[in-house]
């Protein structure tokens, strides 16, 4: 058998690679002296070394680097720190996307890749490039995979190249495309981003005296922030920039740090977060229009590929800007009346003198229910007949005749029912007629509204009027009475009932009015607690009762069985249901009959009222719930009442969250009313128990001395001698200055002071009682005809312990004074 070749001493033969291998110290060398190594790694190095084309040879698990002269131009400054030392070393950007890749040859498996996109490092700067290669596993004297040889060849021109071809087709089709010029800067400089592989682009609008730039569009990928809306002076960043701008010289850094000419401007740069920065200025008629600019936060080599795709992108995205603009200036010319025509908020029709509809907007034909189709090109009076011989067709003929504009509304037929149009008519040029339509059916309904609330409001303030008028006659004749002086005393206690029924009547007036002001101004603060369902009834009924004896109504109750709680205010829960019963008493013929359903669903409880009273047209309970409603009634008024208690049933019941609702069969067949609370939830009802109710005061206690100021003689008196029988010692004074004088002196434990006292009112009084040690400690109760939150705010602020509203609970009074000089009191 012949011998195999013997290895060539010391890597003979000429090139770079040789010099060095045969140079090189091989003492610390894992596999010690060339001469030691085995045959076949050393014909595969002498065979890498012989090859006219980049190859590669990775030696043992730790892929020791071998390659040949071609090899150098793919390490770059890699060289020759990487020779026949480990690959990752050299290469650890790689390892990514080429490890998975070298596991597999390593593991005996031979690999072929084209036009592989790596970035790797030459000369200290990261760069894009494209590889095809191969990994050939070679194998040791056992069959062992020794090695990986590596032919490579560098595809990045040629990548580059083809890249470029794509841009530009890219960039024509983009171009196509678009129709705003903003969405072309935009487009094409996003499109120029994602093939330079940079961070930003900027396409800088300069100024008629080339000295600074705007801004419109831009593109980032998200490094570098975006400059859009910025102003950008060119002299800020070097003279040198500048002036080559304005020259139509391209500016090209790779790093402004260590560029000699960017180096004192480099703050200027770092301001924008640039590093490195392409620049192509672009000239037009000998005038600096535009520069496109390409920003890197990292140093960047630019190649020549990357600036000639931005003087390509730079060059057909100033054609097509000034072509779109050109065409939307003229769309813009062309559209303007159009625009105006289509969205004009009302219709438009243009008719020509033998009445042909020549235009119609899409108001227009929305509001006639029409197509273009149904109208256009048609005689106006073919369209609508109907309108012949109508005030429209006067109105139309005038206008034509005297070409004078005119207006008129008038209701039309549609599909969906009559409508009534507002519709003004102009003289043409031509002779013809500019028509404007709009649907005033809302306003003309609102309209309507308001004259029909009007009409009610009037009718109410009469009622008011009559009503107020009523219990002041027997008032008026009782005090006659009282008078004469020879009254017995029986008589005497049946005109103080009598005085005592009509006040009451008249208080019952007022508070209504104060309560439904309060509640639909938002006033009325709630109290919101657990309460018995059965308790509300059972209150509101207790309040009715003497009226449904007095009319000898049957009142029939069906309470569920379960006591369910809801969540509200208990006092104006009751006034809900007094409310409705009471109304339902009024309006039901003696004898009748009232019932109460209580029925309980899981979420809610709903309340029904029914009665067989006089019922209600349909159109009365449309509204029964409106502020002002009432049915119609005798001119005595011998039902009473002001129409106000449904309104202000539905506004406490939907404060409370739910709802009321009423229905009658017609008249004289009843009515029903249901109201719909939201039920507590289950563990809510376990855990709440309903609110008991604290003993009211009575009156009594020990005998107070007590001044009363009223400007009011009348008031003051008979408060005085209500007083007095309960042992009290009473000083009168109708003015707050006398009343002041005589307070230091007086001894009194008690102060009950109107509010609208002339001069100083009854708060500045409370103030100058608090303010002199004598009174200091006095009980002050304010007697007032205000009963608003405000009001109380502004009394307790003055210095009032209490706030009483006229006429006085005289109860609440003497309970008051019952706690005077109690502990807590």
């Amino acid at each position: 058998m012949e011998n195999p070749p013997a290895f060539r001493p010391s890597f003979a033969g000429e090139g770079v690679v040789r010099a060095l291998l045969r140079a090189r110290d091989w003492s610390n060398f894992p596999y010690g002296q060339p001469e030691a190594w085995p045959r076949e790694i050393r014909s595969t190095i002498e065979m890498v070394l012989d090859a006219a084309a980049p190859t590669a040879f990775y030696w043992g698990p730790d892929c020791l680097y071998f390659y040949n002269d071609a090899y150098l131009h793919v390490l770059g400054d890699k060289h020759p720190a990487a020779l026949a030392t480990p690959f990752w070393g050299s290469w650890e950007e790689l390892r990514e996307g080429f490890a998975p890749i070298l596991a597999e040859a390593l593991a005996g498996k031979a690999c072929n890749l084209t036009d592989i996109r790596f970035t790797v490092v030459r000369n200290g700067v990261p760069e894009t490039a494209y590889f095809s290669y191969a990994l050939y596993p070679v194998f040791g004297a056992r069959g062992e995979v020794a090695g990986i040889l590596n032919p490579a060849v560098d595809s990045t021109a040629a990548m580059v190249s083809n890249r470029r071809r794509e841009f530009q087709l890219r960039l024509g089709d983009l171009i196509r495309e678009l129709t705003d010029p903003g969405d072309v800067v935009a487009g094409a400089s996003a499109l120029l981003g994602e093939y330079m592989g940079v961070d930003r682009v900027v396409y800088l609008t300069v100024d008629d005296a080339g000295e600074a730039g705007s801004i419109g569009r831009d593109w980032s990928n998200g490094h570098l922030p975006s400059m859009a809306g910025v102003t950008v002076r060119l002299d800020d960043y070097g003279a040198f920039a500048a002036q080559g701008a304005r020259a139509g010289r391209h500016l090209i850094i790779s790093d402004v740090v260590a560029d000699e000419r960017s180096a004192p401007f480099a703050h200027a740069y770092a301001a924008l977060g640039v590093r490195a920065v392409l620049a192509i200025p672009l000239l037009k008629n000998g005038r600096l229009r535009v520069i496109l600019s390409a920003h890197d936060s990292a140093p960047h080599v630019w190649t020549k590929a990357q600036i000639g795709m931005a003087e390509d992108m730079l060059e057909r995205t100033w054609s097509a800007v000034e072509n779109v603009g050109a065409q939307a200036e003229l769309r813009r010319e062309r559209d303007q009346s159009e625009y105006i025509f289509d969205n004009m908020a009302e219709g438009f029709a243009m008719l020509d003198t033998a009445w042909r509809i020549v235009r119609m907007n899409g108001e227009g034909l929305r509001l006639t229910h029409k197509t273009a189709a149904d109208v256009i090109g048609r005689s106006h009076w073919e369209v609508w007949p109907g309108l012949l011989g109508t005030p429209l067709e006067a109105l139309y003929r005038q206008v034509m005749d005297d070409c004078r504009s005119g207006v008129i509304e008038v209701p039309c037929a549609t599909p969906q029912g009559e409508i009534w149009m507002e519709v003004r008519a102009y003289p043409a040029l031509d002779g013809g007629l500019a028509v404007f339509f709009r649907d005033v059916t809302a306003r003309r309904k609102s309209d309507e509204k308001l004259r029909e609330t009007d009409r009610r409001k009037d009718e109410f303030l009469a009622m008011l009027a009559h009503e107020l008028r009523n219990p002041l006659a027997p008032i008026s004749a009782a005090a006659e009475l009282l008078q004469l002086g020879k009254v017995d005393e029986a008589r005497m206690r049946q005109t103080s009932q009598v005085i005592g029924r009509q006040v009451r009547h008249m208080t019952s007036l007022v508070d209504d009015l104060l309560d439904v002001s309060r509640v639909t101004r938002g006033l009325v603060e709630l109290d919101m607690q657990p309460i018995d369902i059965h308790r509300i009834v059972t209150d509101a009924i207790e309040q009715v009762t003497p009226l449904i004896r007095t009319r000898r109504h049957h009142l029939g109750l069906e309470l569920t069985p379960d006591i369910p709680l809801v969540s509200g205010d208990r006092n104006r829960l009751v006034q809900v249901f007094a409310n409705l019963l009471n109304n339902a008493a009024k309006y039901t013929p003696e004898g009748g009959h009232i019932g109460l359903r209580t029925e309980v669903r899981p979420d809610h409880v709903l309340f029904h009222i029914t009665d067989t009273g006089i019922g209600m047209a349909p159109s009365l309970a449309a509204r029964a719930f409106d502020l002002f409603s009432q049915a119609e009634r005798s001119s005595d008024r011998s039902l009473g009442g002001l129409g106000l208690g449904l309104a202000l049933v539905k506004s406490l019941v939907h404060l409370h969250r739910g709802t009321v609702t009423c229905s009658s069969p017609g008249l004289g067949q009843g009515s029903r009313f249901t109201v719909c609370l939201p039920r507590l939830a289950a563990q809510e009802e376990q855990a709440a128990a309903p609110p008991q109710e604290a003993p009211r005061p009575r009156s009594g206690g020990p005998a107070l001395r007590i001044m009363v100021v009223d400007d009011n003689a009348d008031a003051a008196s008979v408060l005085a001698m209500l007083l007095e029988s309960a042992r009290h010692e009473v000083i009168v004074e109708y003015d707050a200055s006398e009343a002041l004088a005589l307070s230091a002196a007086s001894g009194c434990d008690v102060f009950l002071l109107d509010i609208g006292l002339p001069g100083m009112d009854g708060n500045e009084l409370a103030r100058r009682l608090r303010a002199q040690p004598e009174t200091a400690h006095a009980v002050l109760v304010a007697i007032t005809g205000y009963g608003l939150q405000s009001d109380r705010i502004q009394t307790a602020a003055a210095g009032f312990d209490h706030h009483l509203v006229k006429p006085v609970d005289i109860d609440d009074l003497f309970a008051i004074l019952a706690n005077v000089g109690q502990p807590g009191g």
